[in-house]
């Protein structure tokens, strides 16, 4: 008598799904519920920012639309045309919901625009003293840590002081403060890439050295420059509130939070506490959900260092 048969396996395909690189990235930086949270933050905060113009509820630097009688009314009380201020007013009668919503754009602004200028400068400078060597990477390098040595808010203010006020002067001092952050961690990345087979592949076909550096080592060196990044505009953010608090940053027909905070702080002995607090709140809100989303990065794009 013969064994009998066992059953043929089933001749069906499994189909295994590949995940895309992205919709692993996602998957990763949503498993932190604070990441996420911080995330929806800084989107609403940005949103809020954009279309201040469209949603405040009035422009709280249109003359024509404020009144002196208003000035310093407490968070929910009403005008003499029936206007709530959910928040309170200032001295001059702004409301102080919509001064948070226009200063926001400023500071975003500037924090944005200055931490992305440099970003450009301070990339491609670290980027070429790792590709280059000798010379130009021992100057460049000195340079980098001359400028670190120095603390970034004194070069801030001795800037400002021999510019004046102003946003693209801010931006300008920013700039020069920041830019050195980002040829170390440039460089540093770089210098890891230059040693892999694919670099070293690459020189082998004598493509040019600009396509070298810029087509195939710079993508590979963008994750730790975005984190860096991410945390840089919450730290030109913070600079910014501090020059404008000091008197040195953006002028008061351009306000930011930091000069909202400014303009209340004589006040806070007299009870009048919502014209400096809500800005502050504001601050410390944008500046956290930043800090936090950066710090998710690092780790879903670096796992190494995830704590």
């Amino acid at each position: 008598m013969s064994a009998a048969a066992s059953p043929e396996p089933q001749d069906a395909v499994v189909a295994v799904k590949q995940e895309t690189p992205f919709a692993r990235f996602v998957s990763e930086y949503c498993e932190s519920p604070v990441a996420v949270v911080s995330f929806i933050a800084v989107v609403l905060i940005v949103g809020v920012a954009l279309l201040a113009p469209w949603i405040s509820p009035q422009n709280p630097y249109d003359l024509a639309q404020l009144d002196i009688m208003d000035g310093r009314l407490a968070p929910g009380a009403t005008s003499m045309d029936g206007m709530v201020f959910w928040l309170g007013t200032d001295d001059q009668g702004r409301d102080m919901l919509s001064g948070i919503m226009y200063g926001l754009r400023i500071s975003l602004g500037v924090g944005v625009g200055s931490a992305a200028i440099a970003c450009v400068i301070g990339t491609a400078l670290g980027l070429i003293a790792a590709f280059a060597g000798g010379k130009v990477d021992t100057s460049l390098m000195r340079l980098v840590d001359l400028q670190l040595s120095f603390p970034a808010i004194l070069v801030a203010l001795m800037i400002l002081a021999i510019l004046g006020k102003g946003v693209m002067n801010v931006m300008l001092a920013l700039v020069i403060v920041e830019w050195a952050r980002f040829a170390r961690t440039a460089r540093s990345a770089a210098l890891v890439e230059a040693r892999r087979e694919y670099m070293e592949a690459a020189q082998c076909l004598a493509l040019p050295k600009w396509r070298l550096v810029f087509r195939h080592m710079l993508p590979n060196c963008m994750p730790p420059i975005i984190v860096i990044g991410t945390i840089l505009v919450a730290r030109a953010i913070t600079l910014e509130a501090t020059l404008s608090f000091l008197g040195l940053g953006v002028p008061i027909t351009e306000p930011s939070l930091g000069l909202l905070i400014a303009n209340g702080y004589q006040y806070m002995l007299s009870g009048k506490y919502w014209i400096s607090f809500y800005p502050g709140i504001a601050l410390l809100v944008t500046i956290m959900a930043i800090n936090l989303v950066g710090d998710q990065l690092r780790d879903v794009l670096n796992p190494r260092l995830k704590r």
